[in-house]
């Protein structure tokens, strides 16, 4: 067997390699990506048993589809632990390769879930409707901002009927009358792409039984339901709902040391699209739930607003994560949840 440790560029790649049996040691430099191709082709040829190792990266698709292609197999590491592994102070391409291959020999290799290339491509769904919901918002502001300038404040929607017929009504200068019809256009082509977007994402939901209970609670839609479900994956990934918080990074970063103990804001180290849209349903569960709109209120009058809508967005986190691991829909996890701190539920269903 041939134990490949891979520092992966997207340029290149820095690979250090060894023959199990014979124990026979080498270190290459493959670049370009067509030289990377035909070294790992020579080698399924072969009919060698083949693993790879590389730390988490981004742009590594073609990478990955070419290993899942030679039926070699495939290790992904968590780049931070990787990274505390390593004892010298120097970084280099050739010590990091080393340095995968090292743990993958001494089985210390710490390996990570990797969703499946299905769960992958739906998240490109989600992020390219995301992506568009962002440009059309900026548009609209732009709008708004063009009729502020000419004294129109309302309350109507400027890419609305009645608005855009107000909006357009407006005598420009020249270059400001193209940024207008520039930027209606670029409205046009983007409201209805948005929505075939929304729909195919309705439809994915309705198609997944984790997403469709999910749905049940107030404030969660199809949207939130699906990105919760694709970027979680497994619910026994988790132990407890802390874990959950902390993975999509909704718990506060802590700098503490003796009897002193300081929290600061949240880590920002999960999910950024699962985080913000846990925040905006959030948001509407504290408008349609009496209990959740108390305690939004009781905790914003302590901490303020800002820190009370992520406190309540950790709290959904939590109870979506329980909804899926029990099985459980919204009225099920009602009947549960006023047993929450009681002896067995020390993880917080809320």
């Amino acid at each position: 067997m041939r134990i490949i440790g891979c520092d992966y560029h997207p340029g290149f790649q820095q690979i250090a390699y060894v023959e199990t049996d014979t124990g026979e040691f080498a270190e290459r430099r493959l670049a370009p990506r067509e030289e990377a191709e035909q070294f790992y082709r020579a080698l399924a040829s072969r009919e060698d048993s083949v693993g790879v190792g590389m730390e988490a990266s981004g742009h590594a698709r073609w990478f990955e589809g070419l290993i899942a292609e030679l039926r070699f197999e495939l290790w992904i590491g968590d780049a931070a632990e990787i990274r505390t592994k390593g004892v010298r102070k120097q970084k280099r391409d050739r010590q990091d390769a080393q340095l995968i291959l090292r743990l993958m020999m001494e089985d210390r290799f710490p390996r990570i879930w990797v969703p499946s290339w299905e769960n992958r491509d739906l998240r490109q769904l989600l992020w390219h409707r995301h992506r568009m919901v962002q440009a059309r918002t900026r548009i609209v502001n732009q709008l708004q901002a063009v009729a502020l300038n000419e004294g129109l404040r309302c309350k109507k929607r400027l890419w609305r009927d009645a608005g855009r017929e107000q909006l357009e009504s407006f005598r420009l200068a020249p270059w400001a009358s193209r940024r207008r019809r520039d930027l209606l256009e670029l409205l046009d082509r983007l409201t209805p792409t948005i929505a075939e977007l929304t729909q195919a994402v309705e439809q994915e939901a309705e198609k997944c039984p984790e997403a469709r209970r999910l749905q049940t609670h107030p404030g969660v839609g199809a949207l939130t339901a699906l990105a919760f479900v694709l970027i979680i994956g497994r619910t026994d990934r988790f132990q407890c709902g802390k874990q959950i918080a902390s993975y999509l990074g909704l718990v506060p970063l802590e700098d503490s040391s003796g009897q002193r103990r300081r929290l600061g804001h949240i880590t920002k180290q999960g999910n950024s699209l699962l985080r913000f849209l846990l925040v905006e349903a959030a948001q509407v569960t504290v408008r349609s739930d009496p209990a959740w709109r108390s305690k939004y209120f009781h905790l914003a009058m302590r901490r303020g607003r800002k820190i009370a809508k992520v406190a309540m967005a950790r709290r959904l986190a939590v109870r979506l994560y329980w909804m899926w691991r029990k099985g459980w829909d919204y009225e099920q996890m009602k009947k549960v949840s006023s047993h929450a701190g009681a002896p067995g539920h020390r993880d917080g269903v809320q």
